[in-house]
């Protein structure tokens, strides 16, 4: 199953109506990240981001869903770029619990 990790503008990233990141605005960040790539099997808004230190083997992805962003399982490299594209889309990194990020 897994867990997954949100960028958010709500308090609470299960209850963003009202706060959503639009898609626009994740795929404007995108464009002016040349880390980020979309993915090349499933296109936007999923994308790669290929500086992580594992990249080959790790294949770390991002998704826009429902107004967050969101990962599955991401490692302490994956939080760190989780939480400086939170503060270019004006939101906070939360965990599936509630937990912020750092």
């Amino acid at each position: 199953m897994g867990y997954d990790v949100h960028i958010t503008r709500a308090e609470e990233w299960s209850e963003n109506e009202g706060a959503e990141i639009p898609l626009d605005e994740w795929e404007a960040l995108v464009d002016g990240d040349a880390e980020l790539i979309p993915d090349p099997d499933n296109g936007m808004p999923m994308v790669l981001w290929k500086a992580h230190p594992d990249f080959q083997s790790v294949a770390p992805w991002f998704t826009w869903q429902n107004g967050n962003v969101m990962a599955k399982n991401p490692d302490a490299a994956m939080i760190e770029k989780m939480i400086s594209m939170a503060a270019a889309l004006d939101g906070v990194v939360q965990g599936d619990d509630g937990e912020r990020y750092p």
